[in-house]
C-alpha cells in the first residue's frame, strides 16, 4: 500500500518557523516530482513548492521563505518554512506526481496518477 504521511504542522506565531516532513512508503518516489500544496477551506488548492530532477520551484508567495528538499534514501521530502505569516495558515499536503516546466514555472499535473498525503494543519497566529 502506497502512503504519504505528513507531519510537523502546528501552531506558530508570525515570524516563526516550522519544518514539515512527508514520509513515503510502499514504493520509491525518487523518480517522482514531489510537491507541496496547501488549501484553506472554501478556497482552491494552491501550489507551494516542488522538487524535481530539474531543480526546485516555488510559488511567488513563499519564495525566499520556504525551502523544499528531499532525502531519497529516507524516501522523505521536507518543507522548511521560515518567516511565517498568518496568510500561510492552511492544510499542507504533499504529493508524488509529475509536472511541466515552462518558462521557469512548474505546473504540477495533480491527476489520477498522483499520490496524496492526508495533510497537516499549519496555523500562524498574528
Amino acid at each position: 500500500q502506497v502512503q504519504l504521511v505528513e507531519s510537523g504542522g502546528g501552531l506558530v506565531q508570525a515570524g516563526g518557523s516550522l519544518r514539515l516532513s512527508c514520509a513515503a512508503s510502499g514504493r520509491t518516489f525518487s523518480s517522482y516530482d514531489m510537491v507541496w500544496f496547501r488549501q484553506v477551506p472554501g478556497k482552491e488548492r494552491e501550489f507551494v513548492a516542488a522538487i524535481t530532477s530539474s531543480g526546485t520551484y516555488y510559488a511567488d508567495s513563499v519564495k525566499g521563505r520556504f525551502t523544499i528538499s528531499r532525502d531519497n534514501a529516507a524516501n522523505t521530502v521536507y518543507l522548511q518554512m521560515n518567516s511565517l505569516k498568518p496568510e500561510d495558515t492552511a492544510v499542507y499536503r504533499c504529493a508524488g506526481t509529475g509536472g511541466l516546466i515552462r518558462g521557469g514555472i512548474y505546473y504540477p499535473r495533480a491527476d489520477d496518477n498522483t499520490y496524496w498525503g492526508q495533510g497537516t494543519q499549519v496555523t500562524v497566529s498574528s
